[in-house]
């Protein structure tokens, strides 16, 4: 049996801060902004909102879109690493809100990888037959974790959601085709975490007085590792598959900056078009960023049925991934 995606769906807070608005706190403009990653706005999360709600507003839309009911999901995985609480999971909490009183839950961490751990993940599930319909979801409230005063990270981050839902198929040439994951803990963790609020450096007074509760990233490191890696991937999916980039329709990359994927446009020698990119209305959504493009793309109508797809992202820990998708 085949993974086959029957339904997608996303979730945007309300209220949008442009980078207008931005400049109004830190020092800061929307040409240097726009000019170093492309970003001209981004979803906040509302004071009443926490990542299972984003979470569970997708999975809605994405089961109508499905025709399904959430009691005929055997499973949901929530990626995150901006969930409601330590304990317990995201994923469970989504299973309350939606109803889906027969599924089991659990989250999955690998930062801006995390959709496609998830999808992947899901994909073995079926395939062995375990399982037959799942739920995955990509839902991140970065906002929360980022630094205001820090104009190199505070213009990059938006909160959202996105979800898809898979389904056992037996078409062999349909849904999740390929997959490819990775990861390197070895590389400096300091390239991009949150140093305090885990077991290592617990909350405490001085935590919290050193602002060691928010994101911190080396920019520069972060921009050559997902420069090479997003290459890397996406032909290591396609050598799996024994396609060639002209096979594909779509690429859905990680919307972390347009200058990442300008720059893998020019080395595959396609045109940015065939790149699906919203980080100028979304900004980098993390975990969600993938779903959201994805679900967009879909209900526009420019992903249409017998399109393939390379999903392609990177992030924190340091991992990295791609998926080759007929949708």
């Amino acid at each position: 049996m085949n993974s086959k995606v029957i339904g997608t769906g996303s979730y945007l807070p309300k209220k949008i801060m442009t980078n207008h608005d931005l400049a109004q706190i830190i020092d800061t403009s929307d040409e240097w902004i726009k000019e170093r990653s492309g970003i001209r706005q981004r979803h906040i999360i509302a004071d009443n909102e926490a990542t299972s709600d984003l979470a569970s507003n997708a999975a809605i839309s994405a089961l109508k879109m499905a025709n399904l009911e959430p009691s005929e999901i055997d499973l949901i995985i929530v990626a995150t690493f901006t969930g409601d609480k330590p304990l317990p999971s995201t994923a469970t909490m989504v299973q309350k809100k939606i109803n889906a009183v027969n599924a089991v839950a659990f989250d999955v961490s690998a930062a801006c990888t995390g959709f496609i751990y998830g999808l992947t993940i899901a994909d073995q599930f079926i395939k062995t037959g375990f399982y037959k319909n799942i739920l995955v979801i990509g839902a991140e409230t970065l906002t929360r974790f980022t630094n205001w005063e820090d104009r190199s990270t505070c213009i990059l981050f938006g909160d959202g959601a996105g979800a898809a839902v898979l389904t056992s198929d037996d078409d062999p040439n349909t849904g999740i085709l390929q997959s490819c994951l990775n990861s390197d803990g070895f590389k400096p963790s300091e390239w991009l975490d949150i140093p305090a609020g885990g077991s290592l450096k617990p909350t405490n007074q001085e935590s919290l007085f050193s602002n060691e509760h928010v994101m911190r990233m080396n920019g520069k490191e972060i921009y050559k590792f997902a420069s090479k890696v997003i290459v890397e991937s996406i032909n290591e999916v396609l050598k799996k598959s024994n396609l060639s980039i002209t096979d594909i329709d779509y690429i859905i990359p990680h919307q972390a900056n347009l200058r990442i994927v300008e720059s893998a446009s020019k080395r595959f020698g396609i045109p940015i078009e065939k790149f699906i990119v919203n980080i100028d209305k979304c900004a980098n959504t993390s975990a969600a960023s993938i779903p959201i493009a994805l679900d967009q793309a879909i209900r526009s109508g420019k992903i249409k049925r017998n399109d393939k797809l390379i999903l392609v992202a990177f992030g924190g820990g340091l991992t990295w991934g791609s998926i080759l998708l007929h949708i």
